[in-house]
């Protein structure tokens, strides 16, 4: 039992895949094959819901007594999704925490995936002890976004949603990693979108460190020297694996205070 203690389940459902591991928790690592199915057309409850089936099947993990958490991209209160950004409406005002718990027949963790991904970092990667104002994105379909404050999650930012008045975009649809495809832009260009938006994000919240994840923060290399700010801003350390990182982390209930600052409750 004690060793199953130090390990938890992680999903992280995101708009383009639904990524799932196990977690040493001590370490704050994986310790399985990171396994990645595609998220269905449309990203409706049931067929998300299959979607994790398949991912915890694959994990050998569906039935065992791992604490398991999930990761969504969505405002999330009380267990109850609040918004439907690059997946079905049918997630608006959804009691989706219920409704896997439900379809699973165990209990979860739910929360936020860009939220679940600053606990990671938090606890185990380029935030761990750092004071003051940590801003982390997550550059992909969209942008995800975590505020910690002297180590305190402060829950459901979506700093992706700032809007571009020149445009008529909101940020995520003018900078996220989508957009770079979308528009087929070189480095040099899409850093000049970025440019846009972590001066706006800088001059809003005056933060003390930027931490940028996602899949593409493995080239960060690429884009990140490019961008000229005050604020420090470097990769995440955990990368594309914080959301599983984190939503396992959360699952366990390690640290009940900042468990209750992330779900709302």
């Amino acid at each position: 039992m004690a060793a199953e203690k130090s390990r938890a389940v992680g999903i992280d459902i995101g708009g383009t895949g639904i990524k799932g591991g196990i977690v040493d928790l001590e370490k704050g690592e994986l310790i399985s094959d990171r396994i990645k199915v595609s998220t269905p057309s449309g990203a409706e409850p049931k067929d998300v819901l299959d979607a994790v089936r398949s991912v915890l099947d694959t994990l050998e993990v569906a039935d065992s007594d791992y604490p398991l958490g999930v990761a969504f991209p969505a405002i999330v209160k009380n267990g109850r999704t609040l918004s439907a950004a690059n997946v079905s409406d049918k997630w608006i005002d959804f009691p989706a925490e219920e409704f896997f718990e439900e379809g699973l027949g165990r209990d979860i963790h739910f929360a936020n995936d860009a939220d679940v991904a600053g606990v990671a970092e938090m606890r185990f990667g380029a935030a761990k002890g750092v004071d003051g104002l940590t801003i982390l994105t997550t550059l992909g379909t969209g942008i995800g976004s975590a505020v910690i404050y002297n180590n305190v999650l402060i829950p459901n930012s979506e700093l992706g949603h700032l809007q571009r008045a020149k445009h008529g975009k909101d940020a995520e649809a003018y900078a996220a990693y989508s957009a770079m495809e979308r528009d087929e832009l070189s480095w040099e260009a899409w850093a000049e979108r970025l440019q846009w938006y972590y001066s706006h994000v800088e001059f809003l919240f005056s933060p003390d460190l930027f931490i940028v994840g996602g899949g593409v923060s493995k080239h960060a290399d690429k884009f990140l020297h490019l961008l000229e700010l005050r604020t420090p801003i470097v990769p995440a350390v955990h990368r594309n694996n914080a959301g599983i990182i984190g939503a396992a982390a959360l699952s366990l209930g390690v640290e009940p205070d900042l468990e209750e600052t992330v779900t709302g409750q």
